[in-house]
């Protein structure tokens, strides 16, 4: 038995107000049922990316712990310095901690969820 992962979905107090920062920030299109409650955006492969209102969210504490990040995203990209100016444009925050900011940063989405870019690596078959 083989799972395909169909579906990535994260919380948070405004679903469309996040799936509009995530497709800006991805090129992806949202998806034609996004609406109040939830939103999402479609990848090629047909990957959904969602976002659920959920009453009384609080955003992950990343790096402390007393709310847990529990997932996060993580993104290639070309330029990390171009790619984190763009995205502290387009709402991100940046964190104090950054693990390793040679080899990838650590990113806070206007929701609070941490998520990662790091240099895009040459793909294997």
């Amino acid at each position: 038995m083989r799972l395909r992962l169909t579906a990535v979905n994260l919380d948070c107090p405004d679903p469309l107000a996040l799936a509009a920062f995530y497709a800006e920030a991805t090129g992806l299109p949202l998806h034609g049922r996004s609406g109040e409650d939830f939103a999402g955006l479609v990848a090629e492969d047909g990957l959904l990316i969602g976002f659920q209102r959920v009453a009384g969210h609080r955003p992950p504490t990343w790096p402390e712990d007393e709310v847990p990040a529990q997932l996060h995203l993580d993104f290639e990209v070309d330029d990390l310095d171009a790619a984190e100016a763009r995205l502290r444009a387009l709402g991100a925050a940046v964190p104090a901690v950054q693990p390793r900011p040679g080899l990838w940063r650590v990113l806070l989405d206007p929701a609070g969820h941490p998520f990662c870019v790091s240099p895009r690596k040459p793909h294997r078959a």
